[in-house]
C-alpha cells in the first residue's frame, strides 16, 4: 500500500503576535492527522503560535503514514511608549503627548496621527493610543493627563465707601496661603491695606496649591471730605457776653465744635 501524499495548507500565511490561523491537511483518511509541534490532531485546526513557527503534518491511511510542513510567520506587535508633558496642566493649558516604538501611530479621543501632538482638553482625559508597524501588527497604550481645576477666590473690603485719605483692607479667600496678587498696587497677601484717593476696582489674583490661577475682583468707592467755613458773629465780645458760632459745607447739622464738644 502506497504512502498517502498529505497536503497542508495554512490561512493566513503570516499573522501578528497574539493572533491565530488555522492549519488544514488532506491526502489521509478522515480526521486522522497529528500536528506538531503542540501535538494537535485533526485534518483542521487553530494555532497561536508566539513565534514564527514550522508545522509538521503526519496523516495515515491503512496504516501507512505521509508527511508535510508548512510554515507560519508571525511578525511581532510594536512595543509602544506614550508620555504626556506636563502630566498635570491648568484649563485653558496644553500638554504634548508622544509616541515610540511604532511606524503609524492614532490618538484618541482627538484622533490625531501624529507621533507629538498637542493637547488641551477641559477636563482629565485618559488618552489611548494604537501603534502600527510596517507589517501592519498594532498594540495599544494609554496615558492620563490631569486637569486640575481653577480655584474660587473670593475678595472682600472692610468697607466698601471710604472718605478721601483714609485707608481699606482688602481680603481674599480660595487660593492657597498668602498667595495673591493685588493690582493695581502690586501688593501681595491675602489681606493688604490700600489708600485710593478716587474710586477704584481691585483685581486680586490667587494661586491655588496646583498651581493654578484666577482672578476675582472688588470695588472701592472714594467720597471727597466737605469743605467747612465756619465764622464767629461777632468777632469780639466783651467777658461774659456771648458770640454765634457758625458752620457750612457739611450735611445738616452734623457738626461738632471743640473746645466744649458743642454740636
Amino acid at each position: 500500500v502506497a504512502n498517502p501524499t498529505i497536503s497542508s495548507a495554512v490561512t493566513p500565511t503570516a499573522v501578528c503576535a497574539g493572533s491565530s490561523a488555522t492549519l488544514s491537511a488532506t491526502g489521509g483518511s478522515g480526521s486522522n492527522y497529528t500536528w506538531t509541534p503542540g501535538a494537535l490532531t485533526g485534518s483542521s485546526t487553530v494555532v497561536n503560535p508566539t513565534v514564527t513557527t514550522l508545522y509538521t503534518v503526519t496523516g495515515s491511511s491503512l496504516g501507512c503514514t505521509g508527511t508535510s510542513t508548512v510554515n507560519l510567520v508571525v511578525n511581532p506587535v510594536p512595543t509602544l511608549t506614550a508620555t504626556v508633558s506636563p502630566t498635570a496642566i491648568c484649563p485653558l493649558g496644553t500638554a504634548t503627548l508622544s509616541a515610540s516604538g511604532a511606524t503609524n501611530y492614532t490618538w484618541q479621543p482627538g484622533g490625531s496621527t501624529s507621533a507629538n501632538t498637542t493637547v488641551s482638553p477641559a477636563s482629565t482625559t485618559v488618552y489611548s493610543l494604537t501603534g502600527a508597524t510596517a507589517l501592519g501588527c498594532t498594540s495599544t497604550a494609554t496615558v492620563n493627563l490631569v486637569v486640575n481645576p481653577t480655584p474660587t477666590i473670593t475678595p472682600s473690603a472692610s468697607s466698601s465707601t471710604l472718605c478721601s485719605g483714609t485707608s481699606v483692607t482688602l481680603s481674599a479667600t480660595g487660593g492657597s496661603g498668602s498667595n495673591y496678587t493685588w493690582t493695581p498696587g502690586a501688593l501681595t497677601g491675602s489681606s493688604v491695606v490700600m489708600t485710593p484717593t478716587i474710586n477704584t476696582t481691585y483685581t486680586v489674583i490667587g494661586l491655588a496649591a496646583t498651581g493654578c490661577t484666577a482672578q476675582a475682583t472688588v470695588g472701592v468707592t472714594v467720597v471727597a471730605n466737605p469743605t467747612i467755613s465756619s465764622a464767629v458773629t461777632p468777632t469780639a465780645v466783651c467777658a461774659g457776653s456771648s458770640a454765634t458760632l457758625s458752620a457750612t459745607g457739611g450735611s445738616g447739622s452734623n457738626y461738632t465744635w471743640t473746645p466744649g464738644a458743642l454740636t
